[in-house]
């Protein structure tokens, strides 16, 4: 999923030589590609038109993403369009059980509560 500007030359010559072998991966590529724009501009306007695409002509894999995004399509728009992120919040959640899970079976309540207190 590199930008193809920051491929090497062996790296262009290799990743053409297998979209030409695979039309499946042409397809694939192209169609994350375009996803990851959609991601990247937050064009979620766009979203509802990638979906229909990917359910009529895209590999097996990415029509079963498409998939599962139109089950949640109102979540997936909503993290596309709106200035709002759980992105803290997840981030504390995450260390949290990091630490919980390094102190595991090891030490005590007192201990875990005083990591997490100074962490």
């Amino acid at each position: 999923m590199q930008d193809r500007e920051s491929l090497s030359s062996h790296g262009t010559e290799g990743l053409e030589e297998v979209r030409i072998a695979c039309p499946d991966i042409t397809a694939a590529c192209d169609f994350a590609r375009a996803f990851t724009e959609l991601l990247l501009h937050r064009r979620g306007f766009l979203l509802e038109d990638w979906i229909r695409q990917a359910e009529r002509t895209a590999p097996p894999a990415i029509k079963s993403f498409a998939g599962f995004l139109r089950q949640d399509l109102d979540a997936v728009l909503a993290g596309l369009t709106l200035d709002y992120s759980s992105g803290a919040v997840e981030g504390h959640v995450n260390r949290l059980k990091t630490l919980k899970r390094q102190m595991f079976n090891r030490a005590g309540l007192p201990l875990l509560r005083k990591r997490v207190l100074l962490a």
